[in-house]
């Protein structure tokens, strides 16, 4: 076993969810979708929407559905530039 697998395992288990929590399948979708935004929004932006997809989740959404209406929104959003500031820097 891998090491990510080893700690999705381990992250599961310690949030008291099942083991296969996260297919194969969805553990793909989730890794695409996280680079192409963080790649095509903002950097900062692929953590935080694989968070917002748990949340929805969560909340009764099927997990592919959720990838699936962000998918199209990104879809929408157009191309970033590189800039030189880092995309770090968050308004709190």
């Amino acid at each position: 076993m891998s090491t990510l697998d080893d700690w999705i395992m381990r992250a599961a288990t310690d949030l008291d969810l099942p083991p296969d929590s996260i297919t194969a399948d969805l553990r793909g979708e989730l890794l695409d979708l996280t680079r192409d935004v963080a790649h095509g929004v903002a950097r900062i932006a692929g953590p935080l929407t694989c968070y917002l997809i748990g949340v929805a989740v969560g909340r009764g959404a099927p997990p592919h559905a959720a990838l699936a209406t962000l998918k199209t929104a990104l879809a929408s959003v157009p191309a970033s530039t590189p800039t030189d500031q880092p995309d770090t820097q968050l308004e709190r």
